[in-house]
């Protein structure tokens, strides 16, 4: 099964910029220097990001004191990460400001960076990080155990969280955001943040930014896929789908304008599919005369398998496909890499909604219909 992409992939890694013109001047070195107590045996070794990728750019020498100075070129805008004795790193976004880096092994908690606004930013972004892990570790935690017991409930319920999760992390990672100012550290959080869901936020910390640093080759390259998401963002007239029924008949998504309808990508040998369409069932049961529909789109890739799935998850509403998996004439125009994956539209035909399901799903059609 395929699995959802990000827009970049920026949480642990990011692209090296490109800057034009800038405000002040850069004598194109910042000045990293700092102390670490109680260091263990090892090195202390900086990394710049280079295409996503760490390349070492040299190892700092500790004094007997615990101090330590270097001094990096950074003519642009870029992320560095400090490995200290390979267990701790410190990420660093760097750019005219001087930085220092303060650490005591015996305390956890004693990192201090000053100096550079951008670095300090930077440690937003890492306790969000740190705290998602933590979460999500428990969540799977639980979720394993479940399945050893066989635990049906459980599971649903721990699901459930998992989703809200998700929708608690996207809103803690933009009150981050808008709390950094134009600081360039903000496209660091851009990988936490599902692109589909939060294109409008998104579309527009790309242009704010993109006047504070022009012709930077990190923000082009983002205005460029957020051009190409456009067509699907939330306001957009959904693009017309218009494909066969499992009796043959070709069906447009257009046909049933004046409903809210939930475009449902799905297949029969998708697992987490089969799992919500329990769900989706009750819900669609409880809104259908209300003025709710579902247009499911299958990739499948044969119609037994697909008939199948249908008449074993109890599925009454309307199903078209051209049997193609991934290769899906709609697939490919909605940009799926991953199901299940929903889109809801209103009677207009404007897009309202994103990979809605489960308590997500409840919670829109309630604010719809009650």
């Amino acid at each position: 099964m395929k699995y959802t992409s990000i827009l970049v992939a920026f949480v642990l890694g990011v692209t090296m910029l490109s800057c034009g013109s800038a405000e002040e001047e850069n004598d194109g070195k910042v000045a990293l220097e700092g102390k670490v107590e109680n260091a263990p045996e090892g090195l202390i070794i900086l990394s710049r990001f280079t295409e996503s990728r760490p390349v070492v750019v040299d190892t700092l020498t500790l004094q007997s004191d615990g101090s330590f100075e270097y001094t990096v070129d950074v003519e642009v805008p870029t992320f560095f990460a400090l490995n200290l004795f390979d267990q701790r790193t410190v990420r660093l976004a760097l750019y005219k400001e001087d930085v220092q880096v303060n650490y005591d092994f015996s305390d956890a908690e004693s990192l201090q960076i000053s100096g550079s606004k951008d670095s300090q930013e930077m440690q937003k972004i890492d306790g969000l990080i740190a705290d998602y892990q933590n979460k999500v570790n428990e969540l799977n935690e639980a979720y394993y155990e479940a399945m050893s017991n066989n635990d049906t409930e459980t599971i649903k319920r721990i699901q459930s969280d998992a989703l809200l999760l998700e929708d608690n992390q996207a809103k803690q990672v933009k009150d981050v955001i808008n709390s950094m100012g134009d600081s360039f550290a903000s496209l660091a959080a851009i990988g936490l943040l599902n692109s589909k869901n939060e294109f409008q936020f998104l579309d527009s910390l790309v242009a704010e930014l993109d006047k504070k640093y022009p012709e930077t080759k990190m923000i082009i390259q983002l205005k460029q896929q957020l051009d190409e998401m456009r067509a699907l963002s939330m306001g957009q007239i959904a693009p017309e789908i218009e494909l066969p029924n499992p009796e043959g008949q070709i069906v447009k998504l257009s046909d049933f304008r004046g409903k809210y309808v939930m475009i449902d990508f799905w297949a029969g040998w998708c697992k987490p599919c089969r799992e919500e369409n329990p769900n989706v069932v009750r819900l669609y049961n409880e809104y259908k005369d209300q003025g709710f529909e579902v247009f499911g789109v299958s990739l499948d890739r044969t119609r037994e398998a697909w008939v199948d799935a249908i008449f074993e998850d109890g599925l009454t509403w309307t199903q078209v496909s051209d049997l193609k998996y991934f290769n899906s004439v709609a697939a490919e125009l909605y940009q799926i890499n991953a199901i299940p994956a929903t889109y809801l539209i209103d009677p207009d035909g404007k897009i309202i909604g994103k990979d809605l399901r489960g308590p997500s799903l409840e919670s829109k059609l309630k604010e719809i219909f009650e």
